[in-house]
């Protein structure tokens, strides 16, 4: 049985004037209070470091210890370690669910593969799918392009333009060279250009040199990383914004946000904090704690003046929750074994957007990071452990993303503590079409037997859409700045403010609109 985890871990790099103590206090102030350290807050606290304004974020969990076990797959996925976000409910069935969010430090970041693209320029327009539209952004590609760059460079992006037909223009090349494919899966791309298709090189926050590198990190997909060479939203962001004044104040979950009688301004959040309610006071309150939480923490905080949840005068909070259609796709060749240790560094967008023979979008591929028998255990409970260890050894694993559209009916509810979520998928068609396109293409690159996984409720780290942003304060939650219509002081900066999932990972794209509006939440802080 695992020894439990650390809950007073903290990195070596951590100043220690930056972890908050309020020892007795019932009260603390500062002037921006960010809720959440995953990437839209970590982010947020990175572009406001040097604004002068004193900078708090309240993380609900703590820093997660950097051990052995991080990169033990039966450890992850078996004993489910560092699983900490309890149940969530089907809303339509109220069966229990473990979701797919981790409460540590730097949030789901810690636990991603470092897949970091760009949204292509057409994700931000209007686009028409086979089973609905995918709804514009109030902003372009273009309003976001500085700011996809300096993202880039903080979280070390390693990248080769030029090779993917759908990549949008860069205002600069990516910082660090592209991965190269290891001999397995230069041979799959080998095969793949012979059959039409334009296989590239991902953009990739990993930061390997040599083959002994890409081993010690082979489990990073899925797992936490232990050895500093993953970048995430805690060692490569809040860290840095911590060693320059941010503080950061772990084990605070914020239960409820407090408006002035009239409901124009927030004037405090209530955190539970070591078995006890903390005030915390700020002019300006910005949420990231995933679009979930986030939804359910305005929600929540409903009064006389917001009896529908905190700027919720449009009814849409908590609505048009969207996840991604996904499918995990592995191609097995009993003869031949794949001795890849990082497999992620080969996608293709060949049916991302319509074209000659793809009336409609279909989405993207992309690999995942090298499976091990442990990681197929969970959907394959019944299979013995020699079983999945001879298919992982010999296979070519995928993971497939078709975009989930906007729906009202699609929603985060609350019933007391409980977290409820009502999602029926939308846009199955072209995933099934995706998923048939791929099949054949991997057979061809002789990978003869298939196996698939189309992911269910639980699989929900690419969440978005909950407090959608746009122009009109009666179609949308948030201004063009991610701003509340209906509160002055209320920001969030997390996937909540998406109109559209697009059908790609959505970590980039949070933190760079995190940077696009940090000038404007400085500005009005500082009134």
């Amino acid at each position: 049985m695992s020894n439990p985890v650390r809950q007073d871990y903290i990195p070596s790099e951590l100043q220690p004037d930056s972890l908050l103590s309020v020892g007795t206090a019932d009260e603390i102030s500062t002037d921006v209070l960010i809720i959440g350290s995953g990437m839209g807050g970590s982010t947020l606290a990175w572009a406001l470091k040097d604004s002068g304004l004193d900078v708090l974020v309240a993380e609900r969990g703590t820093f997660l210890p950097r051990e052995p076990e991080n990169s033990d797959p039966a450890e992850m996925y078996i004993k489910g370690r560092y699983k900490n976000a309890g149940h969530w409910y089907d809303g339509r069935t109220g069966a229990p669910f473990a979701p797919g969010v981790y409460y540590w430090v730097g949030g789901n970041t810690r636990f991603y593969g470092a897949m970091l693209p760009r949204f292509r320029r057409s994700d931000f327009t209007e686009v028409r799918h086979q089973e609905g539209t995918s709804h514009a952004w109030p902003f372009s590609y273009d309003d976001l392009e500085p700011f996809y760059d300096t993202m880039e460079r903080l979280l070390q992006v390693h990248g080769q333009t030029g090779e993917d037909p759908t990549e949008p223009p860069h205002s600069s090349p990516y910082p660090y060279p592209a991965l190269d494919h290891e001999p397995e899966i230069e041979r799959f791309a080998r095969s793949l250009r012979g059959q039409g298709l334009h296989p590239f090189r991902t953009p990739n926050a990993l930061n390997v040199n040599t083959q002994g590198d890409r081993a010690a990190v082979t489990t990073a997909d899925g797992c936490p990383d232990e050895t500093g060479m993953k970048s995430d939203a805690e060692n490569r962001i809040l860290l840095p914004a911590l060693r320059d004044g941010v503080k950061i104040l772990t084990g605070a979950r914020i239960t409820r946000l407090i408006t002035s009688p009239d409901g124009r301004t927030i004037v405090a959040a209530e955190a539970q904090h070591a078995g006890r309610v903390v005030r915390i006071h700020a002019k300006t309150f910005a949420v990231a704690g995933g679009a979930v939480n986030s939804a359910a923490l305005l929600i929540r905080s409903a009064n006389d003046a917001h009896p529908r949840g905190l700027g919720n005068s449009s009814g849409l909070l908590g609505r048009n929750y969207m996840v991604h259609n996904s499918t995990f796709f592995v191609g097995v060749n009993p003869l031949r074994t794949n001795p890849t240790k990082w497999q992620k560094t080969l996608g293709i967008n060949d049916w991302y957007e319509a074209g000659a023979g793809t009336p409609f979008p279909l989405g993207n591929l992309q690999m995942l990071g090298k499976l091990q028998a442990p990681m197929l255990k969970p959907a394959r409970q019944w299979a013995p452990n020699w079983a999945l260890k001879f298919m992982s050894d010999r296979s070519i694993d995928i993971y497939l993303t078709t975009e989930d559209l906007p729906s009202r009916d699609n929603r985060v509810r609350v019933d007391g503590d409980r977290i409820l979520i009502d999602w029926t998928p939308t846009n199955l068609a072209p995933h099934h079409e995706l998923v048939r396109r791929v099949t054949r293409a991997v057979r061809k690159s002789g990978y003869p037997l298939i196996f698939t996984q189309r992911m269910g409720i639980e699989t929900n780290s690419h969440m978005c859409g909950t407090a959608v942003a746009g122009h009109d304060p009666a179609q949308s939650v948030l201004d063009p700045f991610c701003r509340s219509h209906d509160i002055e002081n209320l920001w969030v900066t997390d996937a909540s403010f998406f109109p559209s999932s697009a059908a790609l990972n959505p970590a980039l794209t949070i933190g760079a609109n995190a940077l696009r509006i940090a000038p404007s939440i400085a500005a009005a802080t500082k009134g």
